[in-house]
């Protein structure tokens, strides 16, 4: 599969918004790459690298101008959006793009619950948004270590686990059971 030209699908032109995206989408990848060679999984390690490259298309249609998305849908709603947009694409070109979409939906913060989802008020549909399968899970603890604004420099640990205590003590033991999982140390 030719992630690059899925994402030139959705992003014909080079703009600041593209080349964030292929930057933090890259070093996603990297990193999650990185983890599984210190890990015991059995991993897909093709699908680990491609989903890492396409777990944030959809940022493109949210609101997030200081990452220079322009679109109208809440922020927190890319992973659900970038999954929709995966299975249209699959469906206009003939692939099976289902386990990359679940990695879309299931990689924002140390995955959602339906009673987070609820409890938040999120602008999302009610039900889990938990990593499944082990190659969900590297990407969603990879994701964590990079952000799309500032210098995008790799985050302490340290300073990951301080972001992670703001949403309660079940999303950061998500986190930590990542952590733990793919020896994070």
């Amino acid at each position: 599969m030719d992630t690059l030209a899925i994402i030139r699908h959705f992003y014909p032109e080079d703009t600041p918004l593209r080349r964030r995206l292929l930057r933090h989408s890259e070093q996603v990848r990297d990193k999650a790459l990185a983890l599984a060679a210190n890990s015991e999984e059995a991993l897909d390690l093709r699908l680990v690298a491609d989903g890492a490259m396409l777990h944030d298309l959809g940022i493109g249609e949210c609101d997030a101008p200081g990452i220079d998305c322009r679109g109208t849908e809440p922020y927190i709603a890319h992973g659900i959006i970038g999954a929709r947009m995966l299975r249209d694409y699959g469906t206009e070109h003939g692939l099976d793009l289902e386990r990359y979409a679940r990695i879309c939906e299931r990689h924002t913060g140390s995955g959602l619950t339906a009673a987070e989802v609820m409890k938040q008020k999120l602008p999302l549909p009610k039900r889990d948004y938990l990593p499944e399968t082990p190659e969900e899970a590297l990407v969603c603890l990879a994701d964590k270590f990079f952000s799309k604004s500032g210098d995008m420099t790799e985050k302490p640990l340290e300073k990951i686990r301080r972001s992670m205590e703001k949403f309660g003590d079940a999303p950061l033991a998500r986190f930590e059971e990542l952590c733990r999982r793919f020896k994070v140390k």
